[in-house]
């Protein structure tokens, strides 16, 4: 179903991004970047297992040398909960105050450090914050703390975006809070501390980043919605010139970079690190679309499945599906769903993927699939919704959770619909 044509199209688009520090051993001079933006105390945000590698302890130390007095927090949680957030926020406001929120690990991480950076410079409780319809919607009223992320993982993201995902356990969904104050200010991104990620963790994070850049790649474009005044402006605006660069140049990365990261190659994790920021600095303007309002009802309603699915890599008391890993699992399927708005945009983001051209026989509207089926069974991500424990009851369910992530499915290039995206998902129960 076609988009319709803007009465008054947009002519105009934003683009923002934190300031960068990248390469091996950057964290050694965190002390020197977070006491130059005026901090003088800094909260750091971890998980407990992120602990036991030793990368906080490191920032802190580094931090502490500069003369900042710092705390580390423990508090974040595997696929972050509103319970878990507010959890987080209530340590945080039962220290000492603080100058900075410091970030270290993989989205989780960071997206408890935006929270915790909202709720303690702003009024109200997390709801308030959380997109509407599912929450209040509501913007922050006074400035947050500045943010610095640290990521661990190849993947999420989320040092480049102004996202924080969650999951609202009573609503079975997950969803999150976006407005631009939430982008961190100083992303430091060091290829060594991915040394630790396991195989696993590399290769749904990955296909996080790899869906990050195809689905900014394939946004509606900017010039395709009404004109905004510049007080509706919104961080995603669609795919523009400069979006495009970014996710051109991580799906270029990761077609030699992926296989060779999750066996374990230095080099090639370290050309996954720079996909992954790549691909943030162009999602995290242009937007993301059906694959990632299809994860979000995949990840939140797992819990409800009875179902015993446990991701290889990650320490999982309970059945959970990473985030990575449930945005792909519909992912193929999806790109032949939006093939026909864009047909040129999916071939070269497909030759991009498989410069081999080991699909080229595949027809048109399936090619970009077949690249991205062929490299899921590469990396060992499950073969399909199927394997996680979904069936055919669970179809309605999902569509509904999808259908309330209107403000993805806006950034897709053709209108979606409840029979569109049931398609989808029945389409990706198996894969192979």
């Amino acid at each position: 179903m076609h988009l319709p044509t803007p009465s008054t199209p947009e002519s105009v688009f934003t683009y923002a991004a934190p300031r960068l520090k990248f390469g091996p051993g950057a964290i050694s001079e965190i002390g020197h970047d977070v006491g130059g933006l005026g901090a003088r105390s800094a909260l750091v945000v971890t998980d407990p297992r992120l602990v036991a590698t030793g990368h906080p302890e490191r920032v802190a130390e580094a931090l502490r040398s500069a003369g900042l007095r710092v705390d580390v927090h423990d508090s974040a949680a595997v696929e972050p909960s509103d319970a878990s957030l507010a959890a987080a926020v209530d340590r945080a406001k039962g220290a000492a105050p603080f100058d900075a929120v410091v970030a270290v690990g993989g989205g989780s991480s960071i997206d408890t450090a935006k929270a915790v950076s909202l709720l303690l410079s702003n009024p109200g409780e997390l709801m308030d914050y959380v997109n509407a319809p599912v929450g209040g919607g509501h913007a922050p009223v006074e400035p947050v703390l500045p943010v610095v992320a640290v990521p661990t993982t190849t993947g999420t993201g989320a040092e480049s975006t102004t996202v924080c995902v969650l999951d609202v356990l009573a609503a079975k969904v997950k969803t999150g809070i976006s407005h631009e104050r939430l982008r961190p200010v100083l992303a430091v991104v060091d290829p060594e501390l991915t040394a630790t990620q396991p195989p696993g963790v590399t290769a749904a994070a990955g296909m996080d980043i790899l869906c990050h850049a195809l689905e900014s790649w394939t946004a509606r474009p900017y010039t395709g919605y009404e004109h905004k005044s510049a007080d509706q402006r919104v961080p995603y605006c669609g795919s523009n010139p400069i979006s495009d660069l970014y996710a051109e140049k991580a799906m270029r990365l990761l077609a030699s970079a992926f296989r060779g990261a999750v066996a374990g190659d230095d080099a090639a994790r370290t050309d996954m690190a720079l996909a992954a920021t790549f691909a943030g600095m162009g999602f995290g303007n242009a937007g993301v679309h059906v694959p990632h309002a299809n994860a979000y009802p995949v990840a939140g309603r797992v819990h409800d499945l009875g179902s015993d699915f446990r991701p290889d890599g990650y320490d999982a008391s309970e059945a959970m599906v990473p985030h990575g890993m449930a945005v792909a699992s519909t992912a193929p399927a999806a790109f032949a769903l939006t093939f026909e708005a864009a047909p040129e945009r999916h071939l070269v983001a497909a030759d991009w993927l498989d410069p081999e051209r080991l699909d080229a026989d595949v027809p048109a509207p399936q090619r970009l699939s077949a690249v991205l089926r062929r490299l899921m069974r590469d990396i060992g991500q499950p073969s399909g919704l199927a394997e996680i424990g979904y069936g055919d009851g669970d179809v309605d369910g999902i569509v509904s959770g999808t259908m309330q992530q209107q403000r993805l499915l806006a950034t897709a290039p053709r209108q979606v619909t409840e029979e569109d995206i049931a398609g989808v998902v029945r389409a990706s129960m198996h894969h192979w």
